[in-house]
């Protein structure tokens, strides 16, 4: 299957604006047969803190989510993107997946809201691990500051062949976005397919740097500082070859980490008392 990254200069709290950029991009990747494109996290608002005027209902109720649907089967292609709606006092950020006949496959809502940037303080973390089957690949979904908790992936990637990353992430923390997007195809043995904002926000630049590395963490192709879509062809068989070969999750320990997130871990002190063996 062929995977597009709608790399976006999304601008703030502009939906009509954006949705006009959505459709150029979707002109470009109809041009090149992508066969799943996907857009930056809040990909019609940008971040946006502004719940009373930003948020839409819930997915059949959302006029973004349905204008998406439209786009999906007027160009034949399955669609991967970001909207915010409301949730009681708070808001979800969301990751929604809908194929090329229009029908919504998947919503994902982001586990871990970005409290260091007051995400978390108007929006709530979601509680579900969302996988998505499109043809042979099954797609896990993850957004932006997720990238920084690995258990997640790890739990994704039991089934996952393919773990989406859509984000709004600044160029000046772009060595820890690159870093870890590589970290987790390396340590999930999955493709990673990283999508990212670019152009100014305020007083901060995004340099985009979207990406889609392979299962041994080589980026096979990425895009930096301008808007434009990049593809690549996916191949499962890698996945499954390099885990079959190379069977790393057959040693994880799982029930000893749940024991030691659980427990209080002794410090040996070299302060202390110690015998003497001399």
């Amino acid at each position: 299957m062929r995977i597009g990254l709608a790399q976006m200069d999304i601008i703030f709290e502009d939906k009509h604006l954006n949705m006009l950029k959505v459709e150029k991009l979707l002109k470009d990747a109809n041009k090149d047969s992508i066969d799943l494109l996907i857009f930056p996290e809040m990909t019609l608002t940008g971040f946006s803190m502004n719940l009373k005027d930003m948020l839409e209902g819930p997915l059949l109720d959302s006029s973004s989510v349905s204008w998406f649907s439209t786009k999906a089967l007027e160009y034949n292609i399955n669609l991967a993107f970001g909207y915010i709606e409301y949730h009681g006092d708070k808001g979800l950020n969301n990751l929604v997946i809908i194929s090329k006949y229009g029908t919504i496959l998947s919503k994902y809502s982001k586990i871990h809201p970005f409290s260091y940037g007051k995400e978390s303080m108007y929006y709530k973390g979601g509680d579900e691990f969302i996988l998505t089957r499109l043809e042979d690949l099954i797609i896990g979904s993850t957004i932006c500051y997720d990238l920084r908790f690995p258990e997640l992936y790890q739990i994704l990637s039991k089934k996952a062949n393919i773990i989406l990353v859509i984000a709004n992430w600044p160029q000046k923390r772009k060595d820890a976005w690159i870093t870890l997007l590589k970290a987790r195809a390396i340590e999930n043995q999955c493709y990673i397919a990283g999508v990212n904002k670019v152009g100014m926000f305020g007083n901060t630049y995004y340099s985009g740097d979207s990406m889609i590395i392979d299962p041994l963490g080589n980026i096979i192709t990425s895009l930096s500082d301008i808007e434009g879509v990049i593809y690549t062809d996916i191949n499962i068989d890698e996945v499954d070859n390099l885990r079959k070969r190379f069977n790393v999750k057959e040693d994880r320990k799982n029930l000893l980490y749940i024991k030691g997130l659980n427990s209080n871990i002794t410090i040996k002190d070299e302060r202390e008392d110690s015998h003497d063996i001399s």
